[in-house]
């Protein structure tokens, strides 16, 4: 069965994941989820992740979720540009989540990062999800 977002859904697992307060959940892989994974681990909001192969040999994520005194440590992650009503910004016009605390996922020419590296160097893209 093919999926119509895929990063929505990963994002969803990491959600009910941290509700349900699990260390650790699984996805399916992608270049695009494991480059969104590696902004969130540099960023701090997740322990680890690794590529794994399933049962049936199909690749996989295994998201090790990061908790801080029993909390989780993403209070909120929300799909921003989604398959029906893509979101495109320019860095000027790119706004600052919860005063600056969150932050904005972007897909840009030079790579999937976060809106503080494409501040500093100055380049827009599509806007894939918000953190906090």
């Amino acid at each position: 069965m093919t999926m119509s977002d895929p990063l929505g859904d990963m994002l969803t697992r990491i959600r009910n994941g941290q509700r349900a307060g699990l260390a650790e959940i699984e996805s399916p892989a992608s270049n695009l989820r494991a480059n969104v994974l590696t902004v969130l681990k540099k960023e701090g909001y997740i322990r680890d992740f690794n590529e794994t192969k399933s049962e049936r040999g199909h690749p996989g994520l295994k998201i090790e979720l990061k908790y801080h005194e029993g909390q989780p440590v993403i209070r909120e992650i929300a799909r921003v540009s989604k398959p029906g009503r893509r979101v495109y910004s320019k860095i000027k016009d790119l706004p600052r989540y919860y005063g600056g605390l969150g932050i904005a996922i972007l897909s840009t020419p030079r790579g999937v990062m976060s809106d503080s590296d494409a501040r500093a160097l100055n380049v827009g893209g599509e806007v894939l999800c918000r953190v906090f």
